[in-house]
């Protein structure tokens, strides 16, 4: 009798799952939930307690990728001037609501680090956030934005300080390149890590070859086929993790690759001396200009970033403007003085034939105001 009452009491004590669709089994509710566009969320949040509850939990999410339903989403970094403090936005798709802008920037939560050059990397659902330095100090922290629910988590410290370093990702391990001065054992040795986000564990990178120059201050870096470009002044590195070999960056790459930068099936883009896009075709060697944008974007002297955001070249860049809209620092939406506009433009890019670069803008608009003197940091893609 005991062994029955044990049961009993067992079983009465197991929570019951809520029902998400009545007449219809959990797990295909949530497969039919996990195939919605995320920008529904919201508004399906609303709809009762246990739909609320699944758009905030990590199965859905991990259900959306075994689906192969996940998508891209936008994720930008600006520096507010009336604060001086870094604020995090996500691009929101407007679909539902036809009597609001189509595309604009959602607030997220502000970053725990206030440091300035800090390298920016996407893993998973998660955005890292690499070093830094505050008051000209070097940081080995680390922060992670899992973008699936907007919250931060501290990451264990790298092995060593760095600022504006050079970062990517490669086969879900992150690897950091430079950012500090050779010249103690620690930062030779440690010159370049690398980190795995399931064990959490930082690891020295072997760059101690007498032909590589091991720079300080790297200004930008991509991955090209698993293979880590980074760029510093006077020249750039090249890393391969799969045979663990570095080499120089060619002289081609070196004069034409200028400030911010993305890869889109496999070629880099990024402005030229001229506010131009262009595209460098790794395996060709050279340079190609993006036709067919030139009349509707602005030339990018400055204050542009880039990303592949679902396999479109997204280009995020500011303007000067005027007038009231809402703004962080003026929420009452009466605009004080000058703003500056955050423009967006979603570009469908392709090869033409052997010589030729063409894209095509889907969509560029306003997708938010912010106060003069505000600055865009960083902008990269997360699949969720």
């Amino acid at each position: 009798m005991s062994a029955t009452a044990t049961a009993t009491t067992s079983d009465s004590q197991a929570p019951e799952q809520p029902i998400l669709i009545p007449s219809l089994p959990n797990d295909i509710a949530l497969n039919i939930l996990a195939r919605l566009p995320r920008s529904l969320y919201p508004l399906l949040s609303l709809v009762s307690k246990p739909f609320r509850s699944v758009f905030s939990s990590s199965i859905l999410y991990t259900t959306r990728s075994l689906l192969h339903c996940s998508q891209s989403f936008l994720y930008l970094c600006i520096r507010i001037s009336t604060t001086s403090s870094l604020h995090w936005f996500t691009l929101y798709d407007n679909f539902p609501n036809p009597t609001k802008p189509p595309n604009f920037l959602v607030p997220l939560s502000a970053t725990p680090s206030t440091l300035v050059g800090s390298a920016l990397v996407s893993v998973g659902p998660k955005i890292y956030v690499i070093g830094g330095c505050l008051k000209d100090i070097p940081s080995s922290h680390v922060w992670a934005l899992d973008c699936r629910f907007h919250t931060w988590e501290s990451i264990p410290n790298m092995r060593i300080s760095r600022e504006f370093a050079a970062a990517g990702v490669v086969e879900d391990k992150i690897y950091v390149i430079g950012g500090c001065v050779v010249d103690t054992w620690a930062r030779s040795k440690y010159w370049a890590e690398v980190f795995d986000p399931k064990t959490r564990i930082w690891d020295s990178v072997d760059s101690a070859q007498d032909n590589l120059l091991r720079e300080k201050w790297m200004h930008a870096s991509v991955v090209i086929n698993n293979r880590i470009y980074a760029m510093a002044d006077r020249n750039g590195v090249i890393y391969e993790p799969r045979t663990k070999k570095w080499d120089s960056v060619g002289i081609e790459l070196d004069l034409g690759w200028r400030g911010r930068a993305c890869v889109v099936d496999e070629v880099l883009y990024c402005y030229d001396f001229l506010g131009n896009i262009r595209g460098f075709d790794v395996e060709k060697g050279f340079w190609k200009e993006l036709r067919g944008v030139d009349k509707e974007l602005p030339r990018f002297l400055a204050g542009a970033t880039m990303a592949n955001v679902g396999g479109k070249l997204v280009v995020v860049w500011e303007k000067r403007g005027s007038g009231s809209g809402i703004q962080i620092g003026n929420e009452n939406g009466k605009g004080k003085g000058k703003e500056m506009e955050i423009w967006c433009a979603e570009i469908e890019v392709e090869k033409k034939g052997e010589e030729e670069l063409w894209g095509n803008i889907k969509w560029c608009d306003v997708v938010y105001k912010v106060p003069i003197g505000s600055s865009i940091v960083h902008c990269l893609a997360v699949t969720l």
